[in-house]
This record gives structure tokens, sequence and C-alpha cells, in this order.
């Protein structure tokens, strides 16, 4: 069973009808023994840091969450779930968050009128790294993105993938043995996103 972590916020149905168009059981809970018991555990994303980091403490998942990814269960974070796995986001005036990776979230700054913020729709990704949850995926593929803000790690091994926007090449995918995350939503990324989807359903964790 794979969970999909309810934090009050994020794209939960979206993420749930991708896991069943592949065939993978997925389930949508708060619940901390599900989430422990789960053999895939994913964090989607949509809302802000603040409100998201205030509701996992509500719903003591604050310390859950990092015990899960140390324990070596393989953990997928999507656009906010990115971000909240690092130290701080500059979102709200500054917000300290899981500190699962090293590093901080910081949001596009830009002059040049030609780009919105956010960042809304399609870019293309540059994988660094080979990885099982590219299997079949080309190269500088096109995935769906929205967001003001991008992650920026400490230890450049820990960048998977990179994207250009705003004139900033950020990192779009972060990951470390287990963990992965993406800037991007699969979920909404036709069947580019669907395939990474369908990868992380079969992924053991080992890369």
């Amino acid at each position: 069973m794979i969970a999909i972590i309810d934090y009050k916020a994020g794209n939960l149905t979206s993420v749930k009808l991708a896991f069943d168009s592949i065939g993978a059981a997925s389930r949508i809970t708060s619940d901390s023994g599900q989430i422990r018991a789960a053999e895939r555990v994913v964090f989607p994303g949509d809302g802000a840091a603040l409100s998201a980091m205030q509701h996992l403490d509500e719903l003591n998942l604050k310390k859950l969450i990092p015990e899960i990814v140390a324990d070596g269960v393989p953990f997928l974070g999507i656009c906010l779930g990115t971000q909240i796995i690092f130290d701080s986001s500059s979102e709200n005036s500054g917000v300290d968050c899981l500190g699962i990776l090293s590093g901080t979230v910081d949001k596009f700054e830009t002059d040049n009128s030609e780009y919105k913020i956010p960042q809304m729709g399609w870019n293309s990704v540059k994988f660094n790294v080979a990885h099982p949850l590219f299997t079949e995926i080309e190269n500088d593929s096109e995935f769906y993105f929205i967001h003001s803000y991008y992650p920026a790690p400490e230890d450049s091994d820990e960048i998977l993938g990179i994207t250009e926007y705003a004139t900033i090449e950020f990192a779009s995918i972060v990951g470390r043995k287990n963990l992965i995350a993406t800037q991007f939503h699969p979920e909404r990324s036709g069947n580019t996103g669907l395939k990474l989807i369908e990868n992380f359903s079969k992924w053991n964790g080992e890369c």
C-alpha cells in the first residue's frame, strides 16, 4: 500500500487518481499507523509552507516523516512536499521545515516581464544522474510546474534534475537514497508523469 499523506491541503485526489490509473493501491491518510505501515509514502503538494508545517504538527506527523525516511521507506515529495523536506523556506517571512535535506527554499526574483511568478505551465527537466524513477523517460522531458519558490540544496550531489526559469537554474528534482522529490507535479504531467509515478510504485528505495 502507498500512503498519500493528508495534511489538510495538497492535490490529494489527483495523486490518488494517478496511482489508480496505473493499478497501484494507494490510500489518502493522516493516520500515523497507516503511514508507518505503508510500503511507500507520498507527500503531495499544494499550499503554503507555514500552514503545511502547522498542520503536520497538529496531526503529530512532523517527527514521523523524517523517521520514515531514515527507516528506508521509499518516499516521494511533490511540489510543496519537496520544499518542506529542507531546513527552511523563505515563504511566509521564513518557516522552519523538516530538515531532512540541508538547504533552503528561495523565491523567484526577476525584473524580466517575460517571466510570470508563479511559474505555471510546462518546462523541461534535465536529469543529472541515472535513477530508477527515470526509467523509460527521455532526458529533457517536459513536466507541469506551478510554484513561486524553488529548492536550493546545500549538497549538489542531491540535485538529480535541473530546470531553468526566470534566468535561474534550479533543482527541480532532489533526492538521497530512498528519498526523491520533484518540484513539478507528475500527476499533472500526462503520460510522462504517469511513467514516473509508475516507476515509484515499483521502486524499492535503492539507487
